[in-house]
């Protein structure tokens, strides 16, 4: 199949709806820290890309919001012709312009700080990481606590970034700007918004 034929293809069928539910899902993985939202496959990206974290794009990503793909993404000519027919949304030059960044490597992804974390009066305009995980249960537990968990939860996401939980005690000292994670599994969404306090277990 050619590039212009994958890049129509595998959109949302319904797209009013599909966007709802999927934006649905993600306000609801923001609300509850840790919970996984289950989400159906309503999207068929080229691969690397995922059927959540495509769903995800399409749901979130506009002509206003410019996206950074990491080198994984970025080497497809089809992923990036996908997300501009069924988003409009433009590549980013760096990640600090990003609104959205779409990570298919997570473990490989450079550090929090050189995303875009926002202003003191626009903590609004820093970018969220679309993470692509195979799960939330076979990588190094972490413990979150804050608003929206009632006491603490834990996850364990898959193919994490090195000294995650470093990089996100830095995120959370920025408060109120930092940046918000989406983790896209191939079951549905879990958020970590820049309010959660993450610890390793047994820390």
């Amino acid at each position: 199949m050619d590039i212009a034929a994958q890049s129509i293809e595998g959109g949302f069928a319904d797209p009013v709806f599909d966007a709802q539910t999927v934006f649905r899902a993600v306000m609801d993985a923001m609300a509850r820290p840790g919970s996984l939202q289950s989400l159906p496959a309503f999207a068929r990206p080229p691969v690397p890309f995922s059927a959540t974290a495509g769903a995800v794009a399409l749901a979130l990503c506009d002509n206003d919001t410019p996206l950074w793909l990491d080198p994984a993404l970025q080497a497809s000519a089809a992923i990036k012709s996908w997300l501009g027919f069924h988003t409009g949304a433009p590549l980013a030059n760096t990640p600090a312009d990003a609104h959205f960044a779409l990570i298919a490597a997570p473990a490989e992804m450079m550090a929090l700080d050189g995303f875009s974390q926002g202003t003191q009066d626009y903590p609004d305009r820093s970018t969220t990481l679309i993470l692509q995980v195979s799960d939330i249960a076979s990588g190094a537990p972490l413990l979150l606590e804050g608003p929206g968990i009632e006491t603490s939860a834990t996850i364990a996401p898959a193919q994490m970034p090195r000294h995650f939980v470093e990089q996100w005690k830095q995120n959370i000292k920025r408060f109120p700007r930092g940046v918000d994670i989406i983790l896209a599994t191939s079951d549905g969404v879990a958020c970590l918004p820049r309010t959660t306090r993450i610890k390793t277990m047994g820390a």
